[in-house]
């Protein structure tokens, strides 16, 4: 049988195994209709906006997960790595990058690529939140705090929302101001002196007019891998946020929302683990600008002049091992700072009793600074930005003490420096008798440096030259990107019950996006070398050797990327009975190019193909339904989605270099694929206050096309390819895709006797599949490009209540077995002049306490 007929017998056999479903369930369905909604032991229900307007999740025909704020507080989620297994389809992690803050999204095999827009947009209150371009990152630290729920919709959100999405959006939905007075405060305290604080106030001004809500938290922890050089713990939490929410009636039908947030992380960066060297790669180094032999390392009893023992190499790597997953020795002291401010405001107008006017603004700013140590060993083969010393020298294995004097802390600049705005107008309608609701609006984002953004990077420096600040003095860019985008949007439901009862829960949507995308950009890029004359550097851009003075305008480069596409959807759903929705879609959305200002290597200038880069573009055809029905008396959620998408034109971070120009950066490298996969999320509450639930979800993502010509020779999947060959990379496992995610939990809530409060119990274990992280070179040559199997087993137990007070307690614990498991690998062992292998690696046990004091009406 060929694959084609398997795929098609075995999407056969979901959808038949679906039908058969349904139809066994049906009777206990209809009987389910009759059932109270409000009856304890059924499933609760939480209102999304999935659809831009409030709705029961189990009305919408989108695969969705929601959360409400206790169960985001059982499963210890306060940031996006949190959510890792606890949706279906959905991985979570640094991809690759030197940084703990910087956690993409990728859902259904699409996310975040390096200089790229996100695949997976993030949105607090119906607005994105800016997008970092040096790192994967969407915004700052606090927005999990008090919210009224966290959704997270799969598949492209091309239609509705303001950016558009391939993969899916993350909605993040603050709780608004009410009419009672009232708050909470809540403190933690656990292990690595976890020290965290929130809390927020709700103070009705005027009733029914003018009501606020302040939110704050400050969350302290120490971190959890130790540099043995800078005697620092890494992997640290430090950081403070607020939000204040103002919602003002000035009378009825109109309705203004002024959301207020700012946050601010300070943090001693990630701790990055050293596995080695690539000695064979070190020792084939040429000279980029003329081909000559300039090996790294020298193999043999006795050391040429300028050229270290390759054991210099292997002694560095050998320290780490004996450190173990838990320490490293660092030459840069790492730090990340993250500032993050906004102002959001929406206002409804009623302006009849079918249609409502909405119009949504926010202006935010953004800022990243950063140093990191990319080799993570007390060489320099890789540094951005490395800081001044805690004494001078440090012990470099196999070189002895070593003075490093090219500290570059007086040209440090913001990596990021963002200001953004967006504009949305929008009319909502009811039409029919609400038979037919419709959408239409246009989007306006616009997001640009605020200021100088740059860094100074040592991308590769010989073991013998550690710390010369003459020989390894390192590369300066100084960069803007601007990204604006404009679009017309429209969609609407219609319910054929508008022309028959027969019709009646029969709908059909239908949307239209046209998007206009403009990205551009300007780089500086140039390096110093110990050949030139003192006082000048050499243009990345072509190689022009200019003063050091003028070097940011005499090296500077640009490139301009314009595009627009429709995206659309079309989709049927129907209600058999009322607690089942079957429905079926297919739709369409893209993702902008962009400028891509690392399209500079050693000694070769850029090449203009290598300065923008085209668009994505996915079709994603889904079906699915959503049940609930009782067994007996025993009430059942059960949902479940089926897709199959074809993803064209991929954007692909090739590491630190293209394999064709050696430039750096996201390129498309004519790349195809398609995905398809299952997703499950059920519960079962077997007697009242009892919750038994879990998700699953299988995911076979492969390339159908892909292909490149490479200018340096390599290996593909076509075997060995000489220079000016086309490698094929489709035998490639798909990036940052497990196939399988699943997870398990177990809800309780027991009332105690006498009004004593009740003891909630939550404990919940999830299980990610092995990924793969390389985007471009077979496996053979990129070690821990597959990131190993793991799963976690979280808990907490509470007291809600105690005594009736308004005081609750608990104990919890999240990877209580202290499960060791990587979640992010640099892959670039056998790239440009870097050749090393570091990782990172999750977050060990953790637990603590925590006190909760509820006052008012909340």
């Amino acid at each position: 049988m060929n694959k084609k007929a398997k795929g098609l017998r075995a999407r056969s056999g979901w959808v038949n195994w679906s039908v058969a479903a349904i139809a066994i369930m049906a009777p206990e369905m209809a009987a389910a209709q009759a059932s109270s909604t409000a009856d304890a032991s059924t499933a609760p229900e939480i209102i999304v906006t999935a659809n831009r307007r409030a709705e029961r999740a189990q009305d919408v025909p989108i695969a969705i997960t929601a959360m409400t704020p206790q169960r985001l507080e059982q499963q210890g989620i306060n940031k996006e790595q949190d959510l890792q297994a606890s949706v279906p389809s959905l991985v979570v992690g640094a991809n690759g990058q030197g940084s703990r803050d910087s956690q993409s999204f990728t859902i259904r095999g699409q996310g975040a690529t390096f200089q790229a827009s996100p695949g997976v947009v993030v949105y607090l209150n119906e607005v994105p939140l800016p997008a970092a371009l040096t790192l994967s990152q969407q915004g700052g630290p606090g927005n999990f705090v008090d919210l009224e729920n966290l959704q997270v919709l799969s598949g492209p959100q091309g239609t509705l929302f303001g950016r558009n999405t391939t993969g899916g959006a993350v909605l993040l939905v603050p709780k608004k101001p009410t009419n009672e007075l009232g708050g909470w405060i809540k403190g933690e305290y656990g292990n690595y002196n976890r020290t965290y604080i929130e809390g927020a106030i709700n103070l009705p001004v005027i009733e029914d007019k003018l009501m606020v809500r302040v939110v704050g938290a400050y969350h302290r922890r120490d971190g959890y891998t130790h540099d043995v050089i800078w005697n620092k713990d890494r992997d640290n939490e430090n950081w403070y946020s607020g939000r204040i929410g103002i919602l003002f009636r000035p009378t009825n039908g109109i309705e203004n929302y002024t959301m207020i947030y700012g946050a601010h992380s300070d943090n001693n960066g990630a701790g990055l683990i050293h596995k080695g060297f690539n000695i064979d790669g070190l020792k084939a180094i040429v000279n980029p600008a003329d081909g000559s032999p300039a090996p790294a390392c020298y193999e043999g009893p006795t050391i040429p002049f300028q050229i270290a023992s390759c054991d210099v190499y292997r002694a560095n790597t050998a320290r780490a091992d004996a450190l173990g997953p838990r320490a490293t020795a660092f030459s840069v002291d790492e730090f990340q700072r993250t500032k993050t401010w906004g102002v959001t405001n929406t206002t409804n107008i009623e302006l009849s009793d079918s249609v409502t006017l909405r119009n949504i603004a926010s202006f935010q700013r953004m800022q990243l600074r950063y140093r990191y140590d990319g080799d993570a060993t007390a060489l320099q083969q890789h540094e951005v930005d490395p800081g001044v010393l805690p004494s001078g020298t440090i012990d470099v294995p196999g070189l002895g003490p070593t003075t490093y004097g090219n500290a570059t802390l007086a040209r440090e600049l913001p990596r990021d420096d963002l200001k953004g705005w967006t504009e949305e107008l929008q009319f909502q309608g009811k039409m029919l008798d609400n038979k037919l609701n419709w959408t239409v609006g246009g989007f306006h984002y616009d997001q640009r440096p605020a200021g100088p953004q740059g860094s100074n990077a040592i991308l590769y420096c010989p073991a013998a030259f550690t710390g010369n600040a003459f020989v390894c003095g390192g590369s300066t860019q100084i960069s803007g990107i601007t990204t604006v985008s404009n679009a017309l949007y429209a969609q609407a439901t219609l319910d054929f019950g508008a022309f028959s009862p027969a019709l009646d829960s029969l709908r059909l949507t239908g949307g239209y996006r046209h998007t206009w995308d403009h990205v551009y950009g300007t780089a500086s890029q140039y390096n110093r070398s110990p050949l030139l004359p003192a006082g000048f550097v050499a243009c990345g851009k072509d190689n022009s050797i200019v003063p050091e003075s003028s070097a940011l305008a005499s090296c500077v480069f640009d490139g301009s990327e314009k595009s627009d596409s429709p995206s659309w959807l079309i989709g049927l759903d129907y209600r058999p009975v009322k607690p089942v929705l079957l429905y079926a879609k297919v739709s369409r959305s893209y993702k902008a190019g962009g400028f891509n200002p690392y399209a500079v290597f050693f000694g070769q200038g850029t090449d203009p193909d290598t300065r923008t880069f085209k668009p994505e573009h996915v079709i994603s055809y889904e079906a699915g339904f959503k049940a609930d029905f009782r067994l007996g008396n025993v009430p059942v959620r059960f949902n479940t989605s089926l897709y199959e998408i074809h993803y064209n034109d991929i954007q692909r971070a090739t590491g630190d270099y293209n394999p064709t120009t050696g430039a750096g950066g996201a390129r498309t490298l004519n790349a195809d694929a398609k995905i398809r996969g299952i997703e499950i999320e059920g519960s079962i509450r077997p007697w009242p206050g009892v919750e038994i639930g879990g998700n699953f979800s299988h995911t076979d993502a492969h390339y159908t096309k892909y292909s490149f010509v490479t200018g340096t020779g390599g290996l593909g999947c076509n075997g060995i390819v000489p220079p000016g060959g086309t490698v094929d990379a489709s035998c490639l496992r798909f990036q940052y895709t497990a196939p399988y995610i699943w997870s398990l939990h177990a809800s309780v809530d027991q009332p105690l006797a006498g009004n004593a409060g009740t003891l909630s119990l939550f404990v919940n274990y999830s299980h990610t599949a092995s990924q793969y992280t390389e985007a471009v070179n077979v496996p053979a040559v990129q070690p821990g490009a597959t990131i190993d199997a793991f799963g976690t087993l979280n808990a907490s137990l509470d007291w809600r209540g105690v005594m009736g007070s308004k005081f609750d307690v608990g104990v919890f614990g999240t990877n209580i077995t202290n499960e060791l498991y990587r979640t992010s690998n640099a892959d670039v062992y056998q790239q440009g002049g870097l050749l090393y292998w570091v990782t990172l690696y999750g977050e060990p046990r953790m637990y603590g306490v925590r006190l909760k004091y509820h006052f008012g009406g909340e």
